[in-house]
């Protein structure tokens, strides 16, 4: 009979790898295998047991790995796992309103338990930083994507200043944003000169860059 430590060690290495691979070194991995019924009998198996993640197979807290005898007398099954995932990621230092525009005093980072972080979670304080909140957040929260957006840098309805440069000449022109925009957005706006609609892309806080 093949024994069930084999069977569980082959689902364990299997799943540690991908789940590295998948999560990259900045979090730690750490794969507890389940329980197999103890009286479940598989005919020892003559090749390298092979593992697999069945369709839809889950990176981190509950999952399954298929493991497979190739054998002559082939068997496969299902064994239970749980993948465990611990790391750094960024949260809110102190308590802050809707609205808020993050900056390097507001954040930190902590390591935390990842697995009920089921909507994601942000491991760079870089990137979090010139971010505002949706919604008022309490300190030590986990912030996650969802609870971010890129601030507003041009706003629907306000005057902007439009530039068309090249390599000779730059030309500035005052505008009317049509619609909101953050960093590299594309947003229409209304040259008040001319009153022709165009499309540019957001440069900067009342800027935005366009071709004439």
């Amino acid at each position: 009979m093949e024994p069930h430590g084999n069977i569980l060690k082959a689902a364990r290495e299997f799943l540690t790898e991908q789940a590295r691979q998948h999560h990259g070194d900045s979090l730690e991995v750490r794969v507890v295998p389940g329980r197999l019924d103890p009286r479940l009998r598989l005919r020892a198996c003559g090749s390298p047991l092979e593992a697999q993640l069945p369709p839809g197979g889950r990176m981190v807290g509950s999952t399954t790995v298929g493991v497979r005898c190739p054998g002559p007398a082939p068997w496969s099954l299902y064994v239970p796992m749980q993948v465990n995932l611990r790391g750094e990621v960024v949260v809110l230092d102190r308590s802050l309103p809707r609205g808020t525009v993050l900056s390097s005093g507001d954040i930190r980072l902590e390591h935390r338990e990842l697995n009920s972080l089921h909507s994601g979670y942000l491991v760079d304080p870089e990137g979090a930083q010139d971010m505002v909140l949706r919604r008022a957040l309490s300190g030590g929260t986990v912030l996650t994507p969802h609870m971010v957006e890129p601030q507003r840098l041009v706003h629907r309805g306000e005057r902007v200043t439009l530039i068309s440069e090249n390599s000779v000449v730059t030309v500035r022109m005052a505008g009317e944003a049509m619609a909101d925009g953050s960093y590299g957005d594309r947003v229409r706006v209304r040259n008040l000169s001319s009153k022709r609609v165009v499309e540019g892309r957001v440069l900067s806080a009342g800027v935005v860059g366009v071709n004439m």
